[in-house]
């Protein structure tokens, strides 16, 4: 690969950094799609980002649609090179964007998943706190749908960051924005029972730090790491199926909703900078409470 196109993208990603203070999920996306995009570039015989024209990018989508790749996929690879090329106009490396006539494809409308309470029940019960890593797997759990924070919210916590008195957490959000978020008694129980018990054995194998949330070395536990106690909880439990963080996010927003809370303070909690993003949870309410009735009423 040529040394302008690496630098480029270094460049890129300390941009996404810095600048728009993007999680490392999100990065290592952006990433991948990249130097694939530079794989297909150096197939088509181009050296430098300069040479890229619209025809180049109808090609490539059109590569994209042999793949048979999902809209939502296709749809974030433009989105990613429409990014990167944008940010090379503006540092004067190409002097223009291929990448801003080709149109994004419509996503289908699907409506976000989520736990039903019984199923949370099972997911709970699965959770058992008798070992170190069977504390902390607890208070994750009961942290993250007590909050609907996001994952890499969660990974950044620090015990600053939590006030017992008052039952609520700090979080930095998306854009370095900031929320309070108020908790309940479960999920206070479990983190101080976490805190004064399994984050000290953890801590003892490791140089000590504030991060909240820490990994079987006494490290702090990254997004990765979250994912994959996850999943471990799911195939512990009676449920079917793969457990992605989201799916708390969803829970949380959902029975907030079915249960009356209005839709401004949801935005807030989730931290959604637009109205129309928390709106979507309405569907989901709205098909929740028609299935709970028809499996209730007995005249259903």
């Amino acid at each position: 690969m040529d040394q302008n196109v690496n630098n480029s993208l270094n460049m890129f990603i300390e941009y996404l950094q810095i600048e728009k203070n993007y999680s490392q999920y999100t990065i290592e996306h952006y990433q991948q799609d990249i130097n694939e995009f530079y794989m297909f570039i150096s197939e088509q015989g181009i050296s430098k980002l300069e040479n890229v024209k619209y025809f180049d990018v109808r090609i490539y989508l059109t590569k994209l649609f042999e793949k048979k790749l999902a809209r939502k996929s296709v749809a974030r690879k433009i989105s990613c090179l429409r990014s990167f090329f944008r940010f090379l106009v503006r540092e004067k490396i190409v002097s223009e964007n291929p990448f801003a006539l080709a149109s994004i494809p419509k996503l289908e409308k699907r409506l976000p998943e989520f736990f039903y309470e019984e199923e949370l029940k099972e997911l709970f019960n699965a959770c058992k706190s008798d070992t170190i890593l069977g504390q902390r797997n607890k208070a994750l759990l009961e942290l993250l749908y007590a909050t609907g924070i996001r994952v890499s919210e969660c990974s950044n916590i620090r015990l600053n960051d939590l006030d017992m008195h008052l039952s609520t957490v700090l979080v930095q959000g998306k854009g370095n924005k900031q929320r309070y978020i108020p908790f309940g008694s479960f999920a206070q129980d479990a983190l101080q029972y976490y805190i004064q018990h399994g984050r000290q054995s953890l801590l003892a194998k490791e140089a000590p730090n504030d991060y909240l949330f820490l990994n079987s070395r006494g490290r702090p536990l990254t997004p990765r790491g979250i994912r994959h106690i996850l999943n471990q909880l799911i195939e512990q439990s009676s449920l079917n199926g793969k457990i992605h963080p989201h799916m708390l996010r969803h829970s949380f927003a959902t029975h907030l909703l079915a249960n009356g809370a209005d839709m401004r303070t949801v935005q807030e909690l989730l931290g959604h900078a637009f109205l129309s993003s928390t709106q979507v949870y309405t569907h989901v309410t709205s098909e929740y409470l028609r299935s709970s009735y028809l499996a209730h009423h007995p005249r259903a």
